[in-house]
């Protein structure tokens, strides 16, 4: 019986963070695009998929965590809120680079960067169908050039750059979101503070 709650029930530290994770965006400036996908990712999320298996890892980037998480904490409440969400659950993710790069990265991308999938393949409920996860990038770091094919939905917890298509770049700010269709080239960069992202991918509903 322990092995079916598993797969039905939804760890207390990860489903808060999911709730924060819908409240935030509720409160974000978004796109109609934008609610359409997270639509569709947030009633896949209240389908609880069995936990992952992903041993915890870090990088020595993530020093910079502790001062990318406190800033969050002067913003509105439901970024404060997802920022302590996100800091209950952060020991129990595996953080790993890009596996490959992209045009114009800077030259300290390779170690100045790390993602970590929260929900998804590999994190910390094993899931097809959507993929919910994080991006820090230390001070000064240009991250590569880079499309996919499952439309995303990014939430901006910090200061930090954005550009997608043949857009220039801009910064979203704490509690801005950027909607990047499917195949779209998009990158961003972060300045003198570190920037920490969460994205949402619909991965097209595969279980």
């Amino acid at each position: 019986m322990e092995t079916e709650r598993s797969t039905t029930r939804r760890d207390t530290a990860l489903q808060t963070f999911v709730n924060r994770l819908r409240e935030a965006f509720e409160a974000a400036r978004t796109s109609p695009d934008s609610d359409a996908a997270l639509g569709r990712i947030f009633q896949a999320l209240d389908r609880v998929a069995p936990r992952g298996t992903t041993a915890p890892e870090r990088l020595p980037v993530c020093e910079h965590l502790p001062t990318a998480i406190a800033a969050v904490r002067t913003a509105r409440p439901p970024f404060a809120d997802l920022a302590e969400g996100f800091r209950a659950i952060e020991p129990d993710l595996r953080w790993a680079r890009r596996a490959s790069g992209g045009p114009h990265s800077s030259d300290n991308w390779p170690d100045g960067h790390a993602n970590a999938t929260i929900l998804g393949s590999g994190g910390l409920e094993d899931r097809r169908d959507v993929s919910v996860g994080v991006s820090l990038l230390a001070p000064n770091v240009r991250y590569p050039d880079h499309d996919h094919g499952p439309e995303e939905v990014y939430l901006v917890l910090s200061p930090g750059r954005f550009q997608h298509g043949s857009s220039g770049w801009f910064e979203p700010g704490i509690g801005g979101t950027l909607y990047n269709e499917p195949n779209i080239r998009h990158a961003m960069a972060s300045d003198d503070a570190s920037l920490l992202a969460f994205w949402c991918l619909w991965m097209g509903g595969a279980t």
